[in-house]
């Protein structure tokens, strides 16, 4: 068994949020990270590689308030984090290929599998979906959902989005259920099962480490709260 960490952080607003991963997986304090987000306040994150433009006029049509918008930098589309259980996990993920069909469905495999063992009837979407792209730039992750996620009642609830980082893999995550942060302590037990059995895991509870969260504030003040970066396209 390997071990794996839990971290858990202050709440954040969602700048704070997406720096805080960056410098967990530039640290990696241990191989196998999970973080549950606490959030500060709402806000809206959209994928690397769509135009801020159009994520705006998204967000607009959608008829939300939400102002605190930021740039992943994983991929995937617009996700709305007002009501969510929030998750990153870092983990091993050796090699130079990448194949992000085959880990999502690694990832979402096992905690499908996690809820039928837990009596919870999810389902796992299969079948060939378009991908998020910069020509298709304003597609909602929850209202259009790509092969392997997971589903409630034919609803999508989980999505997320990856980076692959040397040997590493960031998995962003997004579980949208209606009870997501009403039950969220029996949500989290179900992510930390699937994901601690799929690799092998004990885990350990751990605070962030000293000078992490000092170097997550200026991450978010070089980068994530930047024009540069959010509307690099």
């Amino acid at each position: 068994m390997e071990k794996g960490l839990i971290i858990e952080t202050q709440p954040l607003d969602v700048y704070e949020q997406m720096a805080c991963d960056e410098a967990l997986c530039e640290a990696l304090p241990a191989p196998y990270v999970l973080r549950f987000y606490n959030w500060k306040e709402p806000g809206v994150t959209f994928g690397y590689s769509q135009r801020r433009k159009s994520v705006g006029e998204a967000v607009a049509a959608a008829g939300s308030p939400l102002t605190a918008i930021v740039r992943r930098p994983t991929g995937g589309g617009i996700v709305f984090h007002e009501t969510d259980l929030t998750f990153s996990f870092i983990f091993r993920s050796p090699g130079v290929y990448f194949e992000p069909g085959k880990v999502y469905e690694r990832l979402h495999s096992a905690i499908n599998a996690e809820y039928a063992r837990q009596g919870m009837s999810f389902d796992l979407l299969s079948e060939k979906t378009r991908d998020y792209a910069v020509n298709d730039p304003v597609m909602s992750c929850f209202s259009k959902p790509v092969d392997k996620d997971i589903l409630y009642n034919g609803k999508k609830v989980l999505g997320g989005a990856l980076r692959k980082l040397g040997d590493y893999m960031l998995y962003q995550a997004s579980f949208q259920a209606p009870d997501a942060r009403p039950n969220a302590a029996t949500h989290r037990n179900a992510m930390i099962k699937a994901l601690g059995g799929e690799f092998g895991l004990t885990w350990e509870s751990a605070a962030l480490a000293p000078g992490l969260a000092e170097k997550a504030a200026e991450i978010a003040a070089g980068k994530y709260r930047t024009a540069a970066w959010n509307e690099r396209i």
